[in-house]
């Protein structure tokens, strides 16, 4: 049977890679943006007006002159569909009492507005903060909450609150590569993030930390069936014995994903790639981060972090 967690520093290798490649991207998004990752008016507040003209004569720069008379100085401004279809997307940041009408009002002097095809979506800065607020937040309580009820389903076990963190820091790494993939989305193709994403991001947290406890739980039974075995190979058996199951489910789910993403709709398509990306990851660090970094801390191998004497004297294989 292969030893998984023996090859446990290269899991670590690799995933402080791939999170470094993702804080990178992040960082060269803020760099050129400002932000870690564009945010929709969800976060920070503004308004996106959606519209088409009758007839041509509008122009970029005309629409962007009309903003910028009502003290919108950077407009970001989008043409939709073909370009005989006159529809164009604008995205600004006005305060809070801007009247959407008056500017309409504007663009109707440049040619003729379908009045059909007019829409606006405004959500003010400060409901834009609390959304931020609530989310972090969201997470937070995410975290508490998972830690607490591990070390209560694991008080029989000792230390049992070494399982609560590892979890945690398998989840935090899936976070994190969310992040960094929504990063490079919002550079290559302009993806921004939204409530939506929110949802994805939370359903990776529930989705890594439940992987991680089938696996924990599994060594949970067998620590007390194998008494005088090395901790190392209780471990090791209980993997093997959870990721056929694991991975049937998850290959099913990442199949349905990818019908979607082939052939769904683009308004679900951001949503369907985060969520898939992160189920990925999560599949992967409940095995290869969350595992091996309960046996690490378990045999003293990690710095500053005391671990069980009996089972760092332990060898790897009984």
């Amino acid at each position: 049977m292969f030893n998984i967690v023996e090859k446990r520093r290269w899991y670590y290798a690799f995933s402080g890679i791939v999170l470094l490649i993702c804080i990178g991207f992040m960082v060269f998004s803020a760099i050129d943006t400002g932000q870690p990752f564009r945010l929709s008016i969800d976060f920070q507040g503004g308004a996106i007006y959606e519209f088409q003209f009758d007839e041509p004569g509008a122009t970029e720069d005309s629409i962007r002159g009309v903003f910028e008379s009502f003290g919108e100085d950077n407009p970001i401004i989008q043409q939709l569909g073909d370009e005989e279809d006159y529809r164009w997307s604008v995205r600004v940041n006005f305060a809070e009492d801007q009247s959407s009408q008056e500017i309409l009002t504007a663009l109707e002097e440049l040619a003729q507005l379908e009045e059909e095809n007019e829409s606006v979506e405004q959500v003010s800065p400060t409901i834009g903060r609390e959304v931020t607020r609530a989310a972090l937040l969201a997470v937070l309580a995410a975290s508490v909450v998972i830690t607490g009820f591990i070390v209560i389903a694991f008080r029989k076990v000792p230390n049992a609150l070494r399982y609560g963190l590892c979890a945690i820091a398998a989840m935090t790494h899936d976070v994190l590569v969310v992040l960094g993939i929504a990063a490079l989305f919002g550079f290559l193709l302009g993806w921004e993030v939204d409530a939506l994403f929110l949802t994805a991001v939370l359903t990776v947290v529930g989705f890594s930390v439940q992987d991680s406890i089938v696996v924990f739980d599994r060594i949970r039974e067998n620590i007390p069936k194998h008494i005088g075995e090395p901790y190392e190979t209780i471990v090791n058996r209980s993997i093997w014995e959870t990721i056929h199951r694991s991975l049937a489910t998850q290959l099913n789910a990442f199949f349905i994903m990818i019908a979607i993403l082939l052939f769904g709709g683009d308004s679900i398509r951001q949503f369907i790639a985060v969520l898939f990306i992160g189920l990925l990851s999560g599949t992967y660090s409940s095995i290869f981060v969350a595992v091996p970094l309960l046996v690490s801390w378990e045999k003293g191998q990690i710095p500053f972090l005391k671990g069980d004497e009996n089972i760092a004297a332990q060898p790897a294989e009984a």
